[in-house]
């Protein structure tokens, strides 16, 4: 790839566009096939609804029968591309490579060969600013839908045919890796959830087993309270109304920093000291938090450094000597939807205190607690790291888009 620097470049409507390239309308190089099939219910078609695609994906990777389906559909083809025109901030286009028929919520767009590339386009509609133009011209206010009249003038920098298949080459090569890290996250998940499975129901090593409160444990563990692990401590947030409380450098939980991750490693507001003093108690690092009230109850984290936490969230501090707080974690994330159950069916979920702390765990012992939160923890240090490895790619990804699809950057095309 060559710089914008040493490149010959020209002004119009759009930006600054290299020499070779034409701005052009959606719409000069594609067309929306119309073409609609009644199905009979026989499974003749591959059908695919917008459900089907997930944000930011450029093939298509699931589809199912069309049993069942009864009202007039689009037709489609292979290379044909899909793009969900309801709610397009979630960013839905996929290129077909197979024929069947599609929800009337995806617009089947037909490019012209002799002009551009389904798979040069289908980056291009999955670009910041196509996406922005999108929503823009969205209408209805409880399901927001562009159209084929609306997006078909989008104005873009169309390049030679030669560098719209180097791009996407390019483009599609990254895809290819972040679906690799992606399969590996999948395989490292399911292989926590097996060894969840085994280590908190069976532990290690064990030969007789006891029916207990909790299901059947091992012989040697007991079945503890929450309230007997620690203390249990219900957060609460400072004034907002005094600044010397806010942005300081103690971290200040909500349910919306608890994350897929195991710790919170970052919030989106602090305190100060005389925050934190204010609402009483900081809690230590290796503090076990726990969404109590509204939609994501039951999500677990645990602290990594001094924090304090608003009144979403329960916290539990473990006796050192008598329950590891990494197990502690795991047995409570083991349990969500058990605990979940706990709140009810109010009209915001809430698990109130006192019921939290006799919510009931089986406890190895220490040393047992101990060898099973690192063998999950070395599972969970596994998966941090390709989810890392998966946001850097992304991050490539992202910058290769914005500057091949504008021409800020070049690519070699061989002769």
């Amino acid at each position: 790839m060559t710089s914008l620097s040493k490149q010959r470049y020209k002004q119009n409507s759009i930006g600054r566009i290299p020499v070779e390239w034409e701005v052009v309308r959606l719409g000069d190089v594609c067309s929306q096939r119309r073409e609609t099939i009644q199905p009979s219910g026989r499974v003749d078609y591959n059908f695919v609804g917008l459900e089907h695609l997930k944000s930011g994906e450029t093939k298509l990777k699931k589809y199912v029968p069309d049993i069942d389906i009864k009202s007039s559909k689009f037709r489609f083809y292979p290379g044909d591309v899909l793009y969900g025109k309801l709610r397009p901030y979630l960013d839905k286009a996929v290129i077909a490579d197979l024929d069947g028929i599609c929800s009337t919520d995806l617009l089947v767009l037909s490019p012209n060969e002799n002009a551009t590339l389904a798979e040069f386009l289908i980056y291009l509609i999955h670009s910041k600013r196509f996406i922005q133009i999108a929503i823009s011209t969205t209408s209805g206010t409880n399901h927001p839908r562009t159209s084929w009249k609306a997006i078909s003038k989008f104005k873009f920098g169309l390049p030679p045919l030669p560098e719209q298949h180097r791009i996407a080459e390019i483009l599609s090569s990254v895809d290819d890796a972040i679906q690799k890290v992606t399969d590996a996250i999948t395989k490292t998940e399911r292989l926590k959830q097996g060894l969840m499975q085994e280590l908190l129901t069976k532990g290690i090593g064990h030969e007789r087993f006891k029916d207990s409160e909790v299901g059947r444990i091992p012989e040697e563990w007991e079945v503890v309270r929450l309230g007997d692990i620690g203390e249990v401590c219900t957060g609460k947030t400072p004034s907002t109304s005094n600044d010397a409380y806010w942005n300081g450098k103690i971290q200040f939980i909500t349910p919306g920093d608890v994350l897929d991750t195991k710790y919170v490693y970052n919030t989106k507001r602090h305190v100060t000291s005389e925050g934190a003093n204010q609402v009483g108690k900081i809690l230590p690092k290796d503090t076990v938090l726990t969404v109590c009230i509204g939609s994501t109850i039951g999500k677990t984290a645990v602290t990594h450094t001094k924090c304090i936490t608003n009144q979403q969230i329960n916290a539990v501090i473990c006796k050192y000597d008598f329950a590891n707080s990494h197990y502690v974690y795991y047995a409570l994330s083991f349990r969500e939807k058990l605990l979940k159950s706990y709140s009810g069916v109010a009209a915001v979920p809430i698990i109130k205190k006192s019921l939290f702390e006799c919510f009931k765990l089986p406890l190895p012992p220490l040393p047992e607690q101990q060898k099973i939160s690192e063998i999950l923890g070395a599972v969970d240090k596994k998966l941090e790291l390709e989810n890392k490895r998966k946001e850097k790619l992304e991050r490539i990804k992202k910058g290769l888009m914005n500057d091949l699809l504008t021409g800020r950057k070049r690519v070699k095309v061989e002769v």
